[in-house]
């Protein structure tokens, strides 16, 4: 856009206009095993990974976790362990339109959101975006 070409018309959307709460959360000391667990439990698809300050790691998925369990040893494999998506995060701010393509770029299905300090506000996920922002083109 140049400097004396018109703004598009109606408002910008933003990652806060189309993430969701972030359900189900691990700590990175947590067992792969205990985080599979989790998953197969609540039928998740990833979890959010917490450090022991409580601000966000990434995402844990069972893709990620499937070769860290059950390998033996005498030190039992955590989350933190794991290759697990950590950072770059989305911010609330960030437009839509954006962050679509940073997550089509990465092949991200699902961006943790997080605060100025770091902590898990939510997520976006490719399906939801993509429908806040055809939402918009059809008003």
């Amino acid at each position: 856009m140049t400097p004396n070409s018109p703004r598009p018309a109606g408002p910008r959307l933003t990652v806060a206009d189309a993430m969701d709460l972030c359900d189900y959360q691990v700590t990175d000391d947590r067992t792969a095993e205990q985080a599979d667990d989790v998953l197969r439990g609540t039928h998740a698809d990833y979890l959010a990974v917490r450090g022991h300050d409580g601000r966000c790691e990434g995402l844990v998925t069972r893709a990620g976790l499937r070769p860290f369990l059950h390998l033996s040893g005498p030190a039992e494999r955590t989350v933190g362990d794991t290759a697990h998506q950590q950072g770059p995060f989305a911010w609330p701010t960030l437009g839509l339109v954006l962050a679509i393509r940073v997550m089509d770029i990465m092949r991200w299905r699902v961006w943790p959101v997080i605060d100025d300090d770091g902590y898990l506000l939510g997520v976006l996920t490719a399906d939801r975006a993509a429908d806040a922002v055809a939402a918009a083109a059809s008003a």
